[in-house]
């Protein structure tokens, strides 16, 4: 019998897009405050009132807490039970971001369902409510005027909140919440009202009966506009053709059922595959890993009608559509929609033709997060800082004769050979090489980029670049080849047989000359001066795409040389520290094809989410001996989890 996922770190309740995105922080939810990833609160309070004594569910504070009996996760939910005074309550929680249908994952709309029963079989009236209090609509510490209102049409009850004053997209930054945009509750039963006048405003939604009752609550989030596109004010994709957050909400309403069931499907058949893989461990790592991955996002459309997925680098930076952020996410939307891997491409191909942006590399970023303005990393700052909150310079209207970039700040082999693989795996996906077609001529000149400088990479930084600068990275030299191999296929497809056929020998040459001097006779090194160790994550791409670069008793040596160095929590990165990327971790058990040793590679993470040392949203970067965080929590680079899912899927087909 399959075990219920009862544990992570912290709980996702409400996880649409980097601002809308509502966690159970506590060792109950009843231990503290709901919080957005970054920390900052996001209060929800519940309450239920059994027969005249009133409890609370959620938030911390007020009435005793009610007696909490189980927590289940799936991919898309969330569900309590809490039972006290002879009732049992059942609150779940769902966002349905499902991957087949982009209006519906667009909408930041989460369904919160409440139930409750007798468990003695007497008679009990009771009162259920949830409020959300003003803290949702504003960031920093000081309110601001505020606006509540309540209204209802012909079939829901609606109450919302938000500021009188309104700036959309008049920030950027990392640790940074919404500043803008109104909070709606709507619902078609119950009572829905707000309550400006109190020492906290909020919206509240209460359901009164005798139990057993039944009631559900949609929580929605009208941001006004979501992403600033090089000076194009972009609302969300399920608004692009002008549906009102009201609209929205009445549909969800009318499709309640359909939604629902689709979300319980898709559940079922996601665990049901990971299972498969790596037992109860994968999926628990799945299911911590799914909401999260995809609410980092956003989705719009641009002017010209072309989706747009844009990532924001949670608790690093807060950069905008990086391609070393994106590049280990994609496995997840490759698996489930590959259109999505193109949003996330198009903004780097469109900056990269900017005259300001006048390197013979690829970019690694286009903006900060909402406001894409051009490359923020490594950016010569034309001012002495930029401040949390603060927009940044719109480098996108540069000329070609500013130096806006230090180029000790850049990653020129990482993000090249991330563009050109990326570019490859999406087209593979589907079979449509048009992007690789209409941007020809830039992945020609990342190319070459590689295949001068990849080969033994200077010191420069990679995607790793906590760990510093490193001079002769055996692992980057490894996504110089794959990069390479990429574009050879690239070409082969676009009908360029003679010149696919060289790039495909320069590729075989570098991994013939890589395999060489990496060899440290068990294992590879971390540098080609033979010093160290690290996860060849890298060289997935040979195994996914069956290219056979490498042969396949090099990737056994490789794979059993790390299973003596893994710790209680997982395989450190590399011999320089005992931290690790769960992402990447999951790149090199995707790489396996034993099942013991992709148990002994994804146990010991599913440990440390068991173990709740950190309570905070899923975090890729953390200490294998600790168990604790380093830094980076709710990230989308936790789609790498899906790796492994990926990986049978496209061999199956092969």
């Amino acid at each position: 019998m399959s075990e219920k996922i009862t544990r992570l770190p912290a709980l996702p309740l409400i996880t649409h897009d980097p601002f809308f995105s509502v966690w159970d922080m506590g060792y109950t939810p009843t231990a503290g405050d709901t919080r957005h990833w970054s920390g900052a609160e996001k209060r929800l309070r519940g309450t239920v009132v059994i027969d005249g004594k009133k409890m609370r569910f959620m938030g911390c504070g007020g009435p005793p807490a009610m007696s909490r009996k189980e927590v289940e996760v799936t991919p898309l939910s969330t569900r309590y039970r809490f039972e006290d005074q002879g009732v049992a309550l059942t609150v779940t929680f769902t966002s349905p971001l499902l991957p087949d249908d982009l209006d519906i994952l667009s909408t930041p709309i989460t369904y919160v369902d409440f139930e409750t029963e007798s468990l003695d079989g007497a008679e009990h009236k009771v009162s259920v409510s949830l409020a959300a209090t003003e803290t949702f609509v504003f960031a920093g510490e000081a309110v601001p005027k505020m606006r509540f209102d309540v209204f209802s049409d012909d079939r829901l009850h609606y109450a919302y909140m938000g500021q009188m004053k309104q700036s959309p997209l008049s920030g950027s930054g990392d640790h940074l919440t919404i500043d803008w945009g109104y909070l709606f509750f709507a619902s078609a039963g119950g009572k829905i009202e707000s309550n400006p006048n109190a020492l906290t405003g909020s919206v509240v939604f209460t359901e009164s009966g005798s139990v057993p009752f039944k009631a559900t609550l949609m929580i929605g989030y009208d941001d006004i506009a979501s992403i600033n596109d090089f000076g194009a004010l972009l609302p969300a994709y399920y608004a692009r053709k002008g549906k009102t957050i009201t609209a929205a909400l009445r549909e969800f309403a009318e499709r309640e059922e359909e939604i629902k069931s689709r979300c319980a499907a898709f559940d079922k058949a996601l665990l049901a595959d990971a299972k498969a893989i790596g037992g109860e461990d994968y999926a628990l790592l799945i299911c911590a890993s799914y909401r999260q991955s995809v609410a980092a996002h956003k989705l719009v459309e641009d002017r010209n009608g072309k989706i747009l997925f844009i990532s924001k680098e949670n608790d690093s930076n807060g950069c905008g559509a990086t391609v070393d952020v994106s590049y280990p996410s994609v496995p997840l939307f490759l698996l489930y929609c590959p259109e999505l891997v193109r949003g996330m491409l198009r903004p780097i191909f469109k900056f990269a033709r900017m005259p300001v942006w006048k390197y013979d590399f690829a970019p690694h970023d286009v903006g900060r997060y909402p406001v894409l303005n051009g490359q923020i990393y490594g950016a010569v700052l034309r001012k002495r800082e930029y401040a949390q909150g603060d927009t940044v310079a719109p480098y996108y209207l540069y000329p070609s004769t500013v130096d806006a970039f230090h180029l000790q700040g850049q990653m020129p082999v990482e993000e090249c050979g991330n563009m050109l693989l990326m570019v490859y795996s999406v087209c593979y996906a589907d079979g449509i090489f048009q992007m690789a077609e209409e941007n020809l001529d830039l992945l020609k000149k990342w190319n070459r980029y590689l295949i001068e400088f990849g080969e033994d990479p200077g010191e420069q930084l990679c995607t790793d670049d906590f760990a510093g600068h490193l001079a002769r990275n055996v692992n980057l030299a490894a996504k110089a080849m794959m990069g390479v191999a990429a574009y050879s296929k690239i070409l082969e497809k676009l009908g360029e047989a003679e010149e696919a056929a060289k790039m495909w020998q320069t590729a075989k040459n570098m991994a013939e000359s890589w395999l060489r001097r990496a060899d440290m006779g068990g294992y590879t090194a971390l540098s080609f001066d033979k010093t160290g160790w690290s996860q060849k994550y890298n060289l997935v791409w040979d195994r996914l795409f069956g290219w056979n670069l490498l042969p396949d008793e090099f990737y056994k040596k490789e794979l059993e040389s790390y299973l003596p160095k893994i710790n209680e929590f997982g395989l450190p990165l590399d011999s320089r520290a005992s931290y690790t990327k769960s992402d990447w971790t999951m790149w090199v058990a995707a790489m396996t094809e034993d099942r013991a040793v992709f148990d002994a590679l994804c146990a010991p993470m599913a440990k440390y989410l068991r173990a709740r040392r950190s309570l905070v949203p899923f975090s890729d970067f953390y200490d294998t001996v600790e168990g604790v965080y380093e830094h980076f929590v709710a990230r989308s680079v936790q789609g790498g989890i899906f790796m492994p899912l990926l990986m049978k899927k496209w061999r199956d087909a092969r």
